[in-house]
């Protein structure tokens, strides 16, 4: 199982974003949840996630803004599952504690700490591969990112340039310039990475 713990940046001198995150965050990621997000302590919020997919890309949307410091660990938790994610416990949580706390001082303000030790080179490539897709994110324009929201809903480059109004050849340039492509074919090579660091893990989903 997979614990994203994520701690607001600069939260003294900004507003509170940690209830409308949660909010957010279980409306979009819901169906991969395993309790609902919860308030941590602080300005933090915390998920328990299924499965590997569900964390990739909820990592990716919480580094997105660059709000938050984001960390995700792998691992066992304790069974049966307590009524909120705040309150139950395990190596997971453990790792994702680890993980935020190293975050918080990388330049990408993410961490991926596991819980498993026995796969500590899987663990080591899946953050650095993360850390990898990251950076390319935190260079794109706002005008890349238009492109790329329109292709991760999965409309075509001609229906992207009718919906900006730009020319097909534009929308191409500002992919190639975003490596909106590079992007997005990224996420299912994580996310099975991610997978194969619980395939030996004595929890299994089926018991959620």
């Amino acid at each position: 199982m997979f614990v994203i713990t994520a701690d607001q940046v600069d939260s003294r001198h900004s507003a509170d974003l940690v209830s409308p995150a949660v909010a957010h965050l279980d409306d979009v990621f819901g169906a991969g949840l395993a309790l609902p997000v919860d308030r941590n302590a602080g300005d933090e919020l915390q998920a328990l996630v299924v499965d590997s997919t569900t964390a990739v890309a909820m990592v990716l949307e919480l580094t997105r803004s660059g709000d938050w410091s984001v960390g995700l660990g792998a691992g066992d938790v304790e069974q049966p599952l307590a009524s909120s994610t705040r309150e139950t416990r395990g190596p997971a949580f453990i790792a994702a504690r680890a993980a935020v706390d190293s975050a918080k001082k990388s330049p990408l303000r993410f961490a991926f700490r596991d819980g498993t030790p026995p796969k500590q080179t899987d663990a080591s490539d899946f953050e650095a591969l993360m850390l990898l897709l990251l950076s390319v994110r935190d260079r794109r324009t706002e005008q890349g990112w238009q492109v790329y929201d329109l292709l991760a809903q999965g409309r075509t480059q001609r229906e992207a340039a009718d919906t900006l109004g730009i020319t097909p050849q534009a929308v191409s340039d500002r992919m190639s310039a975003a490596q909106v492509r590079i992007d997005l074919e990224a996420h299912a090579p994580l996310s099975r990475l991610l997978s194969r660091l619980t395939e030996s893990s004595e929890y299994s989903k089926d018991e959620v």
